[in-house]
């Protein structure tokens, strides 16, 4: 990687674990957020507004790399816009970095019948999350050293949908899902800014689809809760995703599946 500091552009819980490791790596970060966050020796928080642009003109040239892992405030496609495409246009043209990495989401397949799906499946998004997102990933087409990486479902300390869900009265689907732990996902940011020519596309997601039903009841043996009937019989839905290009690369996941990740995780944690 070029020198200058790579910012970090939506700098939630994904984006400071990954600022943290680049931190660790001796680079100077630049972080992006509305609001400012904590104070970490070697990173500077600058206050931006991605959907607007207010805040981007501070924002030194010429960075090594701009990593964009932002997300929307509210799920409606204006919303979406405003991030993923003016927004991504906006930071770049605002640092002017050597490298990109874009994160994008496995919503771009249309798959729901228990298919494997790769970086050679074509993306046909059925909603306008997916529509928005590959769109932006278009968008990077003519830069040079640009990267998405489209990742599933990221769990982690502070996100219990999942959980709750398990601690309810309803068995789960038998539909197919897909999931990266945080701190998973930071780590193979870092891993591509540290790459002399990563690919332009890859899947973040462990090493092991699971459908729902036995996620839940894994949860709850867990917990220690009794396991409730099983639900409707018949084929599975959803889709399985495929990390081996990301593999090929050489990062590993530390939590290569949900049993791992959940079992780093207090009762009343995860996804």
């Amino acid at each position: 990687m070029s020198a200058g500091p790579v910012v970090v552009a939506g700098a939630g819980d994904v984006g400071l674990r990954l600022a943290r490791r680049r931190i660790a790596r001796g680079d100077e970060v630049v972080a992006l957020r509305r609001g400012v966050g904590e104070a970490l020796p070697g990173l500077r928080w600058q206050r931006a507004d991605l959907a607007t642009g207010d805040g981007l003109a501070a924002l030194p040239h010429g960075v090594a790399a701009l990593v964009f892992c932002a997300a929307p405030d509210v799920r409606d496609e204006a919303a979406y816009r405003a991030l993923y495409l003016d927004g991504l246009r906006r930071a770049i043209d605002a640092c002017r970095p050597a490298r990109v990495v874009f994160v994008s989401s496995t919503a771009v397949y249309a798959e729901d019948a228990g298919e494997w799906v790769d970086e050679d499946t074509p993306a046909r998004p059925p909603a306008f999350n997916g529509r928005v997102l590959l769109e932006a990933e278009q968008s990077l087409a003519g830069h040079p050293g640009a990267t998405t990486l489209r990742c599933s479902g990221i769990y982690g300390p502070g996100r219990g949908a999942l959980l709750r869900k398990a601690r309810g009265d309803q068995p789960g689907a038998r539909r197919w899902t897909n999931r990266i732990h945080a701190d998973d996902a930071a780590a193979a940011l870092s891993h591509l800014l540290d790459l002399a020519a990563p690919p332009r596309l890859l899947l973040g997601n462990d090493d092991l689809p699971a459908l729902e039903q036995d996620v839940l009841a894994w949860l709850r043996a867990r917990d220690g809760l009794p396991p409730l009937a099983a639900g409707a019989a018949g084929p599975a839905t959803g889709r399985r995703v495929a990390n081996g290009r990301l593999r090929a690369t050489g990062w590993t996941p530390a939590f290569p599946d949900y049993r791992a990740g959940y079992a780093s995780l207090p009762g009343g944690a995860g996804v």
